[in-house]
């Protein structure tokens, strides 16, 4: 007969376990023999490894008894159910597994792969992380509420960062960010900028439009961190442009 420790190095369990399975019901737990211990002959070393193999194979706990009670048939019928359970959560952990990934990749939460490479595309410009982070955060809005439009967008976006006068364009507009609302070299910028409005294909105005409530969701960000947003909005509503986010000639109408 075997003391309750002994049961357990037998079917390699920790006593922690067996007390458990007690608690459960999956272990009949002997009486106490006349000196005050528990007693398992070789019948319980054996259940209880049937117990461990289940338990080890990912049956819940709740499922044990029922296996270890059923014939065949309902023994592979259960089983068959299990496994297709196990696969189910290991497809979820995969999931979990990459976005958790996603976590330590920066750009990639939330964004497709497409904007990750423009991302870079701009730091590899030289465009201040600032500036990036701040791309990152609007195409991070727009991919949530139109994901089916980021290849266009990204496409554009490309189109336009392969012309030198854009890709200075952005790097001068991180220093904009930290003027004052009443520095003159605002109105230069804002002239500026609508000189590049002026240079890209009428179309461009439809195409790349917003819906209005995500475009004033994406003005409000540039209103609220730039202090001279409003400034360089009014120059160029008075160059004939209207809006920021969904940025348009006065003259074409949604």
């Amino acid at each position: 007969m075997l003391t309750i420790s002994q049961l357990a190095t037998y079917a390699g369990v920790t006593v922690r376990a067996v007390r458990h399975y007690h608690a459960k019901g999956l272990l009949t737990e002997p009486e106490r023999d006349h000196s005050g211990y528990r007693r398992y002959d070789a019948a319980a070393v054996v259940e209880l490894i049937r117990i461990r193999t289940l338990v080890e194979a990912g049956v819940p706990l709740s499922r044990v008894q029922e296996l270890l009670a059923a014939d065949d048939d309902s023994f592979a019928a259960a089983v068959h159910e299990i496994d297709h359970r196990l696969r189910a959560e290991i497809k979820d952990r995969q999931q979990h597994r990459q976005r958790i990934a996603l976590l330590a990749a920066g750009d990639s939460l939330a964004l497709p792969p497409a904007a990750v490479t423009y991302l870079g595309r701009l730091r590899e410009v030289g465009v201040p992380e600032k500036m990036v982070e701040a791309e990152r955060d609007a195409w991070i809005l727009v991919a949530a509420q139109l994901p089916e439009r980021m290849p266009f967008y990204m496409e554009m976006k490309n189109q336009e960062l392969d012309d030198p006068r854009v890709r200075d364009l952005y790097r001068d507009l991180t220093e904009v960010t930290a003027w004052s609302a009443e520095d003159p070299r605002l109105e230069e910028v804002a002239d500026r900028l609508a000189a590049e409005f002026q240079a890209m294909p009428p179309e461009a105005w439809e195409q790349d439009a917003l819906p209005d409530d995500l475009a004033a969701l994406l003005d409000a960000v540039f209103l609220n961190s730039v202090p001279g947003a409003q400034r360089i909005l009014r120059r160029l509503k008075e160059r004939g442009w209207t809006g920021w986010t969904n940025l348009r000639p006065e003259n074409v109408k949604r």
